[in-house]
């Protein structure tokens, strides 16, 4: 992992992939990025992602259940 220190209107680039990470706000505990980028490229919190993965696992779960079920009445 990178770590760096940047300060209110600082930026970071990853100019292989056209993205700019900017600071635009810093309260107390909490950073607002902005993030500039193609529109082609999606971005997601953590928390987000990692419950878009579980609903992923559970519906192959649940497919996988249905399909067994199936195959054992038959």
């Amino acid at each position: 992992m990178l770590v760096l220190s940047r300060k209110r209107f600082e930026s970071v680039l990853i100019p292989d992939l056209g993205i700019e990470i900017c600071v635009v706000d810093i309260r107390s505990d909490k950073i607002r990025l902005g993030i500039t980028a193609p529109t082609e490229l999606k971005f997601y919190r953590r928390e987000v992602w990692e419950r878009i993965q579980q609903m992923i696992a559970d519906d192959l779960r649940s497919a996988v259940d249905a399909e067994q079920d199936s195959a054992a009445a038959a």
